[in-house]
Parts: structure tokens; C-alpha cells; sequence
């Protein structure tokens, strides 16, 4: 039993997944993060998922069928190189589109190069050790929730930055118990996920 929860939080908070959530946390958690027209966050929102989770998951079908890699869950280090190179392209061409075509908000556009740029550094040191692409994912979340909790001081988004906390250790704790991750290679993936959004987002923001 304990195997199939592990299991399901995996799947459920992939790393695709995470992207969406953090745009889903800058709209309504804290509109008043954004300058995002709210007649318009539905539809930036639609558009952002379908470019990082959508359009990515269709793309490591695609490569399963094709048996370039042998499972979708990536359990060999070399296995993963060539789909995390590929999900970058993905999220690289995202980033350009929303740069140059939908460049409506800075925060936006900052939060999208930050995923960006932690998974090509996610893809280039998988190339030599396999860490957490969850705990990578995770990491830039609960950087970005901290930062803010600390500039739009609330109730709710100190309980919401208490959930994110929570969730990050049950998904860490999820992969470890399905043998997927060491401890180090769980607390290195969060360690680089939130090392590269949290000075970015407290430098915007805070500074």
C-alpha cells in the first residue's frame, strides 16, 4: 500500500506538473503579484501548461513507443540525458515565445527562465550523477512561495508555504522509499532548485 502512495505522489507532482503550479501560485495566491489582466491568467495559464507539461509528456510518449528510453519514470541515470535535453528545448522555446510575443509581466517571464535554466543545469549534471528531478522542481517552488510569504505577508500564504513544505518532504520521502534517489542525490536536486530561484525572486522582489 505504502508502495502505490509513494507511487501515485510521484506521478501526480512530477517535475512537468510543478511549472503550472507556480504560475497557478502567482495568480491566485497573490494577484497582486502580477499585472496579468485577470480576464486574462485562464487563458495564460491554459497556454503555459499545455508548453511545459502537455506538449513535454507527449514528447516522452513519443520517445517510450520509439524505445528510446525504456520507462517513463527514468530510472538509469544515462537514460535520463536525452529526455531532460529534450523537455529543455521545450521549455526554452516557452520561454522565448512569453519573452518576445507575451512579454505582459515580468515576474512571469523571470519564473519561466528560472525553470528553464534549472533544468538544462539539471540536464548537464545528470550527464555525470542523478539527482531529484522532483526535489529540483520542488525546490524552486518552495524558494518561490518563501519569497513571497516575505513580501505579501498574509495568513494564507504562511499556511500555504507550510503546505509546500510539507508536500516537498512527502515527494522527497516518496522517491526515497521507491528506491529511486539516495538522500544525497534527493537533497542535492532541492538544494539546486531553490538555489537558483530563491536569490533571483529575493533580489526582484525584496531588494
Amino acid at each position: 500500500m505504502f508502495r502505490k502512495l509513494a507511487l501515485g505522489i510521484s506521478v501526480i507532482f512530477q517535475p512537468l506538473v510543478i511549472p503550472t503550479l507556480m504560475v497557478v501560485t502567482l495568480f491566485y495566491m497573490v494577484p497582486e503579484a502580477t499585472v496579468v489582466p485577470k480576464g486574462a491568467k485562464w487563458a495564460v495559464l491554459l497556454l503555459i501548461s499545455f508548453s511545459t507539461f502537455m506538449v513535454p509528456l507527449l514528447g516522452l510518449v513519443g520517445l517510450r513507443f520509439s524505445e528510446v528510453i525504456n520507462s517513463l519514470q527514468l530510472p538509469e541515470r544515462k537514460e535520463r540525458i536525452y529526455p531532460f535535453a529534450l523537455v529543455s528545448v521545450f521549455y526554452s522555446m516557452t520561454l522565448v515565445f512569453f519573452y518576445w510575443k507575451l512579454n505582459i509581466d515580468q515576474l512571469l517571464i523571470v519564473t519561466l527562465g528560472l525553470v528553464t535554466v534549472s533544468l538544462i543545469l539539471l540536464t548537464l549534471i545528470t550527464i555525470f550523477w542523478k539527482i531529484s528531478a522532483h526535489q529540483t522542481a520542488m525546490g524552486g517552488w518552495v524558494a518561490i512561495v518563501s519569497v513571497l510569504s516575505i513580501r505579501f505577508n498574509s495568513e494564507p500564504m504562511f499556511y500555504y508555504f507550510l503546505l509546500i513544505i510539507v508536500l516537498s518532504g512527502l515527494i522527497g520521502t516518496a522517491r526515497l522509499y521507491l528506491n529511486a534517489h539516495r538522500p544525497s542525490e534527493v537533497y542535492a536536486g532541492f538544494i539546486l532548485g531553490f538555489g537558483i530561484c530563491f536569490p533571483v525572486y529575493y533580489h526582484l522582489l525584496i531588494n
